[in-house]
């Protein structure tokens, strides 16, 4: 996959408590030049942040990603409510309110809550 147009804001596990992390995503390489955008991502198969990263830049090569951060994400789609909290060891804390508003884009229908509590 190598089109900006073709990759999804976000792409999260439909259901569970498991990691994620903000990306920015730029075409090929980043030359100083502003993010093309920002994308949110979150697997219960990956036990670390940088897991989930890794797995990302493998896919969207040959584009270039830059992650902005971490935490945690508890998806439950009986209730319709995603809650996105805490940080990365690694990346630091993303910022939540960013991955909210992808998050409420991508499930309109959704009760979508942040909190910096917890890890």
């Amino acid at each position: 996959m190598s089109s900006l147009s073709s990759v999804p804001l976000v792409d999260i596990d439909p259901s569970g408590v498991f990691k994620y992390i903000l990306i920015n995503v730029y075409e090929e390489v980043k030359s100083g030049q502003e993010p093309k955008m920002t994308i949110a991502r979150g697997y219960k198969r990956c036990n670390y942040h940088s897991d989930i990263y890794d797995e990302v830049q493998a896919k969207l090569s040959p584009l270039d990603c830059e992650p902005l951060g971490g935490g945690r994400i508890s998806h439950d789609p009986e209730n319709k409510k995603i809650h996105i909290y805490g940080y990365s060891q690694g990346y630091g804390k993303a910022d939540h309110e960013i991955t909210a508003k992808l998050i409420k884009a991508a499930f309109p229908e959704y009760t979508i809550t942040i909190s910096d509590e917890g890890y």
